[in-house]
């Protein structure tokens, strides 16, 4: 059809791969999907340690400095970083009373989110003075957006999600702990 044309005149056809590059480029993509595959589907650096495992202790929150009427929670300690980094992913259930407490050796902005965690939580930053700073309520399971505390803070408290309202904390709540021996 296109026989007495100038081969400039002709209308471009798609090139098509060499068939030598054919098994390179399989290959190629056989290892990019590997790969990926690896990435998402690693939880952790490491492997998950039985909650049982972590110390433990009791927490208490005071609304002002009253003593009367305090919240307690008997929480697992975050107390390494691959203890931080599992937190609370893959557990299914967490009672009311119950929670997980991230402290630091050293004030510092944290940044957490709910990857492979299935329950909602109520994250409660607590600043330098041991009061609450900020309270994020109902983070979503499995998201994996950032929730940040938006200024440095001594530790950052798990809940159960709408256990923050149910319990009436608020900014300015003190905080306490005894840490574990």
């Amino acid at each position: 059809m296109f026989k007495n044309l100038s081969p400039a005149a002709r209308p471009l056809q798609a090139a098509r791969p060499l068939p030598a590059a054919r098994p390179l480029f399989v290959t190629f993509c056989a290892i990019a999907i590997l790969l990926a595959a690896v990435t998402v589907s690693r939880a952790q650096s490491g492997p998950l340690e039985d909650l049982a495992n972590f110390p433990r202790t009791s927490l208490q929150i005071l609304h002002g400095k009253s003593k009367k009427d305090a919240r307690l929670f008997d929480v697992w300690i975050a107390d390494n970083p691959a203890r931080e980094e599992q937190g609370l992913m893959f557990v299914r259930d967490l009672p009311a009373t119950q929670g997980m407490l991230f402290p630091q050796a050293k004030p510092r902005k944290m940044t957490m989110w709910m990857k492979n965690t299935y329950i909602d939580l109520d994250i409660v930053f607590v600043g330098e003075k041991g009061v609450i700073d900020k309270i994020i309520e109902h983070a979503k399971p499995l998201d994996l957006t950032t929730l940040n505390s938006d200024k440095p803070v001594t530790a950052v408290l798990e809940l159960k999600g709408g256990e923050a309202a149910r319990q009436e904390l608020k900014v300015g709540d003190h905080v306490t702990w005894t840490a574990p021996p």
